[in-house]
């Protein structure tokens, strides 16, 4: 029986970070992990999808506006193969990397089906069929999450598919129906139509990007139909058929019915938790009513010794939010006493073209919470380095307290808005206000300047705006 004082069951964003944390504080350390190092998000999702991206923007670019940037050509030739190898290339990189990582912080790899089977101890099913029994002082749980499946819309990998077989496909749909207008809905939709590929984008919801600021919603769907993709928000999906030339959905909302055609189908409509199989009933951990596990601001269990981060805990479905929740629990395990997160706090980001990322506060939650606001805005259009990028599309906006000027949050739309966005949540998490940011002085020509505009607007002194 192998004998730790901390096991992690999972290796995604969450759980190897929390295990190096746990290595650097002196414990010895093993890992579980059924599938690959760095999970979902870097084999699969956020990472691979940023790979797809990039090439996609570039292909956009040379179809729509090459004549703008002096480059002409004849017969341009767009080789999709070549953006999914070089993602793969990213992800497999990055993966070797966390092998490294593991060997470098003296970090045993488990690769097996790990179970509990009582608080401080695991089975764990490996590969080659046998098991191998595992103890622990600490268990941490990071189990991650799956996509939803809704029944009669299976996806077989072909007609209709999940996030995993888009992401895994070396080629392209000539036109594909997204159902779903989250973030990774609105993602591959931006992929798919730089590449010209025929989309339609379906939300359920008023409004794509339904947890963002509405307004930015609506900015982004005005982006996304100038791409070509229709955006049906406020719609349902009646069903979906297949067909013998692709998929057949048939919608329905408030004023009336469609019925639209496609090769494939991708559906993309939210996660659930991993907890099933794990052993938390055999351990007595405690779920609420949709799977996830329950735990407090220190990522404890009601069960000493097991912990739980990441997308199992339901807390804020984000690999960067997993990671944080890792590096917490950890430390709590080595008996400080960090402070807890505030998850509305956390940024978040969609990928898609402009960018949307945000944090804190919408103008309507602040408002919803009696807070009194005053609100700063700048536009990307009047921002030269934007203009210089030919990628202007898109504002800053700054929710404030109007008593003492302090970030209530923050949502961008616009070129690079994800690497914007931190300046004003370390605003935010050491109380500076709207003035500290419009008094430090920004370099220029930079896309950051809208941030110090926007902070002057919400003063009433803005200069460009």
């Amino acid at each position: 029986m192998k004998q730790f004082d901390v096991v992690v069951l999972g290796a995604g964003p969450g759980g190897y970070v929390a295990a190096i944390r746990a290595a650097q504080l002196g414990r010895k350390v093993g890992i579980i992990e059924k599938e690959n190092l760095g999970g979902v998000c870097l084999n699969v999702g956020c990472v691979p999808s940023k790979a797809l991206l990039r090439n996609a923007e570039l292909a956009y670019l040379m179809r729509t506006s090459a004549k703008e940037f002096g480059i002409s050509f004849e017969n341009l030739q767009l080789d999709y193969s070549a953006a999914y190898k070089r993602s793969r290339q990213v992800s497999q990189r990055l993966t070797k990397g966390i092998s490294f990582l593991m060997k470098k912080n003296n970090i045993e790899v488990i690769n097996g089906e790990g179970k509990l089977t009582a608080p401080g101890q695991l089975t764990v099913a490996l590969a080659d069929g046998a098991q191998e029994e595992v103890q622990a002082r600490d268990i941490i749980l990071a189990t991650g999450a799956h996509a939803t499946v809704i029944p009669g819309m299976e996806p077989d990998g072909e007609k209709i598919l999940g996030y995993r077989q888009a992401i895994l496909s070396e080629s392209l749909p000539k036109s594909a129906v997204i159902i779903g207008g989250g973030a990774i809905g609105i993602e591959f939709a931006t992929v798919w139509s730089g590449y010209g590929v025929e989309v339609s984008v379906v939300e359920m919801l008023p409004h794509i990007l339904p947890s963002e600021d509405e307004e930015a919603a609506a900015e982004l769907a005005k982006a996304l139909k100038k791409r070509g993709v229709k955006v049906y928000a406020g719609t349902k999906v009646k069903r979906v058929e297949r067909t013998e030339n692709g998929t057949r959905v048939l919608l329905e909302s408030e004023k009336s019915e469609e019925t639209l055609e496609a090769e494939v189908t991708l559906v993309a409509v939210g996660f659930k938790p991993n907890s099933r199989g794990i052993g938390l009933e055999e351990a007595g951990v405690e779920t609420d009513q949709r799977g996830f596990v329950t735990v407090d601001e220190q990522m404890r269990t009601n069960v000493p010794g097991i912990w739980a981060i990441g997308d199992l805990t339901g807390k804020l479905l984000l690999a960067h939010a997993a990671s944080a929740m890792g590096i917490l629990c950890a430390e709590a395990i080595a008996g400080s006493s960090p402070r807890g997160l505030d998850f509305r706090m956390i940024p978040r980001a969609t990928y898609s073209s402009p960018q949307v990322a945000s944090f804190g506060y919408t103008e309507a939650q602040a408002k919803a919470a009696g807070f009194a606001v005053r609100v700063g805005r700048f536009n990307f259009l009047a921002n030269g380095k934007a203009l210089g990028l030919g990628d202007y599309q898109g504002w800053v906006k700054l929710v404030t307290q109007e008593e003492n000027g302090k970030l209530l949050g923050a949502v961008i739309v616009g070129p690079e808005a994800s690497e914007l966005l931190p300046e004003l949540v370390l605003a935010q998490a050491e109380g500076l206000t709207a003035e500290d940011i419009a008094r430090t002085v920004h370099a220029h020509p930079t896309l950051s300047e809208a941030l110090m505009e926007a902070a002057e607007s919400a003063l009433g002194t803005a200069i460009h705006g």
